[in-house]
């Protein structure tokens, strides 16, 4: 997974971490729903005794993609100062392709 991050993410931290802290949220979004709507139908049951690891999983899920994607932001800062400390860029640029001006143009129609 290590050698995974550093071939493909090292400039984009965020699409790696992101990721996992999105579907993390989504799951503990998901569990959240299931157990408010368990809650909602089954008023006169104490959720805590028979779904509290359940609840536990959940809110772990929701925190820790919330945290997941923190550090995917604070990956990509670092990433995006470390570009712009640099004085070369990182990319290069193949060729320049420039339009005459009319001046200039004039001035190549009158050689010829």
């Amino acid at each position: 997974m290590t050698i995974r991050f550093l071939l493909k993410y090292m400039s984009r931290p965020l699409h790696f971490f992101g990721g996992f802290g999105v579907v993390s949220m989504m799951v503990g979004s998901m569990i959240s729903a299931y157990l408010l709507a368990l809650k909602v139908l089954n008023t006169h049951q104490n959720m805590m005794d028979q779904h509290g690891p359940l609840f536990v999983i959940g809110a772990v899920l929701i925190i820790a993609g919330i945290q997941m994607v923190a550090i995917g932001l604070l990956g990509e800062l670092s990433v995006r100062h470390y570009h712009t400390s640099q004085h070369p860029a990182p990319y290069t640029v193949d060729r320049i392709v420039r339009l005459a001006s009319p001046e200039e143009q004039s001035l190549l129609s009158d050689r010829d």
